[in-house]
């Protein structure tokens, strides 16, 4: 009898261990993406985000970092890769398949945002309430937008609206190619890893996009002439990006690890991230500023124009959203009263 219970507790005390080493056993999650190493945004963002939940993890949990779409696929693709469980982590922007996200759209409307972070404060809170459909399979770690955006050009500049005509012009999402065409543009819609190749074989004449991104794609230095709206004004548009996580994979993990993933997502590090994509503007412009490219800043008047050449966006927005049995009215003045909360809170701080 002793013999028996020697080898039951024995066999008890290995079972434990090796539960106890299941249950620490390392979570690796493949972080897919479409910026280069050194790009601003795995710096700033994704870097630091991995080493923080590895650090909160005791290292039980880290991400395999897949740069530049390094993964496989395109970058339309990663909201499936992360939905399908391809990809465990992904940053992408919902507007590369054109559209599917409808909702979300609201804030690619025209001179609807005027800074990354209140777009991002904005978007999340929009998200909670509108959106959460938009996603399944997917859990949403952070919403937010860009900074503002512009307009660039490689042999013509822009200095009115009709010096358009005639322009071929990347855009990143459906309603951004909308808005080129308002403004007399000829769209051509990609991400913005096919920029630099477009512009060096003359499919575009230009682009559109914010200064964040423009220096990781070498784009200043293939770029004459910049194009900015008057900064009184909402930005001319901006684009909206998720930091996504395979839902099954969440599920997945022990109590303590999802609580490293939740105190790590959600309102604060969307508005964070928008944050940080304010602050990359000054830095990232200074680059086509050195090369002695040009620039030219539209006035008050001119901006009005692109304005109101670009205003029947929102009422065709509401209507397709209509057409798809939901209030697109009511959403419009949710997002536009969304800005204007965190637009005054920003305000109030300075």
């Amino acid at each position: 009898m002793k013999k028996q219970s020697l080898v039951k507790a024995s066999a008890a005390a290995a079972f434990a261990l090796l539960a106890g080493s299941a249950a620490a056993q390392e979570v690796v999650l493949k972080f897919h993406h479409i910026w280069p190493t050194a790009a601003m945004a795995p710096q700033k963002v994704i870097g630091p985000w991995c080493d923080k939940i590895a650090a909160e993890s005791n290292n039980r949990m880290r991400c395999q970092l897949l740069p530049a779409m390094s993964g496989g696929g395109t970058p339309p693709q990663l909201v499936d890769r992360v939905k399908d469980g391809v990809d465990d982590l992904v940053v992408t922007l919902p507007g590369y398949t054109a559209g599917r996200f409808p909702k979300m759209e609201v804030f690619e409307l025209p001179f609807m945002v005027s800074s990354a972070e209140q777009g991002a404060q904005a978007s999340w809170d929009f998200y909670q309430k509108h959106a959460k459909d938009e996603f399944p399979g997917t859990k949403i770690l952070a919403t937010w937008v860009h900074d503002p955006g512009f307009v660039h050009t490689s042999s013509k500049p822009v200095n009115k609206l009709e010096d358009f005509r005639g322009l071929k012009m990347r855009a990143p999402t459906r309603q951004t190619n909308k808005l080129l065409g308002k403004l007399g543009a000829t769209p051509v819609g990609m991400p913005v890893t096919g920029v630099a190749d477009a512009l060096s074989k003359g499919t575009i004449d230009g682009y559109v996009l914010p200064w964040e991104v423009i220096p990781a794609f070498k784009l200043h230095e293939m770029s004459k002439y910049h194009t900015e709206t008057d900064p009184g004004h909402p930005a001319l548009y901006t684009a909206g990006f998720i930091f996504a996580m395979n839902q099954a994979k969440y599920d997945s993990l022990p109590a303590d690890l999802k609580k490293v993933i939740d105190n790590n997502s959600g309102a604060q590090l969307s508005r964070q991230i928008g944050k940080v994509w304010d602050e990359s503007r000054p830095m990232a412009r200074k680059l086509a500023v050195d090369r002695g490219n040009n620039f030219i800043q539209l006035s008050p008047a001119e901006t009005d124009r692109w304005q109101k050449a670009s205003a029947s966006l929102n009422e065709e927005w509401v209507k397709d959203l209509e057409r798809r049995n939901l209030p697109g009215k009511e959403m419009l003045k949710d997002a536009q009263d969304l800005l204007a909360k965190y637009k005054g809170e920003g305000n109030a701080k300075k």
